[in-house]
């Protein structure tokens, strides 16, 4: 199957979506203590109790979304279709099925499709923030074929 691509860039500054599983809230804080000089340049949401809890642990602004089991997901999928969202860093539980699994499967499927960097774990999250492109503009390739077959752009 054919599909149409077009190029979308991102700011330097990016948009960073912030989101975790309730056994790995923790985590995340970590990871954005240890982090927090790289991130606070950058503008950063989040998912309903992470957003709140990030801000109060790291004293950084982070927007917040609703819950995810409350189309927090969603929402953030939402902004990843809307080209509002460059990356994201998702500390998800693999061990524990959540109630709002098909939530999380729509909210990974629309980063693949918008090509978002996705990192599901410490170690991912470290090589995003460490790698050069993270302070550069960066050229992503966005598939554009619609749910006809018809490839944007075109008539």
């Amino acid at each position: 199957m054919k599909y149409g691509y077009r190029i979308s860039k991102s700011n330097r500054v990016k948009n960073i979506a912030l989101i975790a599983h309730d056994n790995r809230k923790q985590d995340l804080i970590t990871w954005v203590k240890k982090n927090k000089e790289s991130l606070k340049s950058h503008t950063l949401v989040g998912t309903g109790t992470t957003a709140k809890l990030l801000e109060e642990h790291t004293k950084l602004t982070v927007t917040g979304y609703k819950s995810g089991p409350l189309g927090g997901d969603q929402q953030v999928g939402a902004a990843i279709a809307e080209e509002k969202i460059d990356l994201m860093i998702f500390f998800w539980d693999p061990l524990e099925a959540q109630p709002h699994d098909p939530d999380v499967k729509a909210l990974l499927r629309i980063a693949a499709l918008y090509d978002i960097p996705v990192a599901p774990n410490k170690a991912t999250a470290d090589f995003i923030v460490s790698s050069r492109l993270f302070n550069e503009v960066y050229e992503r390739k966005i598939v554009t074929k619609d749910f006809n077959g018809n490839i944007e752009g075109e008539e």
